[in-house]
């Protein structure tokens, strides 16, 4: 999938789908200005009022998401102390990923996200793949998220499975109803709520901190490297949200300059943020880390007595509305590209403008959202969901970065950024196994939907790109 040398010197063609009246572009490869696609379903429209912070506040709710409520645990579960390298491994490893998309973004920035780079690299069929992962695949982890800080609420106020399930049901339904107003009051929301996030964060380590016991660390590797492998996967999900941001690359106001900015902020605070919670979590509460459901109200349990349950409910809170905050206004914008694009009914094509309010594809991703609810509700064991989730992950990350050795000029910081991205990209589809058919199934469909699509069009004698999916 990665080969770094496709294209070398020479100009890569775009493979697309075109009218009779598109022309064909090269994309340059020399470190000089890549010409824009020449696309009349990608037309070139006017950026969005999204600035720097407003920016930082999405990409931090993408990544630092509900991951901390639960994955400390699980984490520590599979690795012991160990987990703590596993979360430094993958801090690591977002380097260059997060790199690669900002630089991707930049570039490109349209509602089409990671599909809009595959198409530019490979070609529709390429595009449509990626999107159906990206747009179907993902929203397992809506409910994933939502019952993680459901049980962390119960756990605070009380409560049974029914009330579990409600809350979980209430979680999902509100964000929806802030992304409906559109990218930029979601931004705005969103600040407010990253900040807080934050402080309540460091309050909460700063408090638990003095209770560490050293001895906690030992052993290091109780399940060998295995179980860090195992963490490592599981973490996944946690540090999974730089292909999603990408989606509302044209809502910023100075794409070029602002995507990097953004990223590089949200990278430090997400990284340094995870790896503390994760430290703490094993100095501090030991082998009970393992057997934890809430492990982050267990830490304020033990700095400051069972009077610290509110600061965990609104941190369950503010966490998960900010994962949905920047989820689902990505997930919106894609559905609207991809209605653009035909790979979705031309009716949900309806603000995918840069600026504009995608509430038609908002609605179908609430729909998809709502599908994967009651699996996940009903069956309530999160782990599998979790590594279905992580495997669609891995699976959009080596597309997408095996689109940006394409389409980032050769050589340049963001092309050899890419260039270990596909090789880090490689070991996290091994580490997802057997979890891989998920995405793979996901792929057969929409290469399914491709031919049937060609076929409509053969028979109409319509041209390439003027028939929807």
């Amino acid at each position: 999938m990665c080969n770094p040398h496709v294209g070398g010197p020479r100009h890569h063609e775009q493979m697309t789908e075109r009218g009779p009246s598109t022309t064909n572009r090269s994309t340059t490869r020399t470190g000089g200005p890549e010409p824009e696609l020449s696309d009349p379903r990608v037309p070139a429209t006017p950026h969005g009022r999204l600035g720097v912070a407003g920016g930082t506040a999405l990409y931090i709710a993408a990544v630092l998401g509900t991951g901390i409520l639960v994955l400390p645990a699980l984490a520590a579960a599979a690795a012991g102390p160990g987990a703590i390298l596993a979360v430094a491994a993958l801090a690591l490893i977002s380097v260059p990923l997060a790199s690669t998309f900002a630089a991707l973004a930049r570039r490109h920035p349209d509602a089409g996200g990671v599909a809009t780079f595959a198409r530019r690299a490979f070609g529709p069929d390429a595009a449509r793949v990626i999107g159906y992962w990206f747009f179907f695949g993902t929203p397992i982890g809506a409910p994933i998220a939502a019952l993680m800080t459901a049980r962390y609420v119960v756990a605070v106020i009380g409560g049974d499975a029914l009330s579990t399930t409600l809350i979980a049901i209430g979680l999902m339904v509100i964000p929806v109803i802030v992304t409906a107003f559109g990218v930029r009051f979601a931004a705005s929301v969103q600040l407010v709520l990253s900040g807080a996030l934050v402080a309540v964060l460091i309050f909460v380590l700063a408090a638990a901190a003095p209770h560490a016991r050293p001895e906690n660390l030992e052993p290091l590797l109780p399940h060998g490297w295995a179980g860090v492998g195992l963490a490592m996967s599981l973490y996944i999900w946690a540090f999974a949200g730089w292909e999603a941001v990408a989606g509302i690359g044209g809502e910023f106001r100075n794409p070029r300059r602002d995507i990097p900015r953004a990223t590089a902020l949200a990278l430090v605070i997400v990284s340094v943020a995870y790896l503390a919670i994760q430290a703490v979590t094993v100095v501090v509460l030991g082998g009970k880390a393992a057997t934890s459901d809430v492990p982050l109200l267990d830490l304020v349990r033990v700095a400051t007595g069972d009077g610290g349950g509110v600061v965990v409910a609104v941190i369950a809170a503010i966490v998960v509305t900010g994962v949905f905050n920047a989820y689902l206004a990505a997930f919106s914008k894609l559905g609207a590209a991809m209605g653009r694009d035909g790979d979705l009914p031309a009716w949900f094509g309806r603000g995918v403008e840069n600026g504009a309010v995608a509430r038609r594809g908002l609605l179908l991703s609430a729909v998809v959202m709502a599908l994967y609810s009651v699996v996940v509700l009903a069956s309530g064991d999160l782990q599998p969901f979790i590594l279905v989730h992580t495997s669609i992950a891995a699976a959009v990350y080596g597309l997408g970065v095996a689109s940006a050795l394409r389409l980032l000029p050769a050589r340049s910081l963001g092309w050899w950024m890419a260039l270990i991205s596909c090789v880090l990209a490689a070991g996290l589809l091994v580490l997802a196994g057997w979890h891989l058919v998920f995405p793979a199934v996901a792929a057969v469909v929409a290469l399914g939907v491709g031919a049937l699509s060609r076929s409509r069009r053969r028979r109409s004698g319509r041209p390439a790109g003027a028939d929807p999916a």
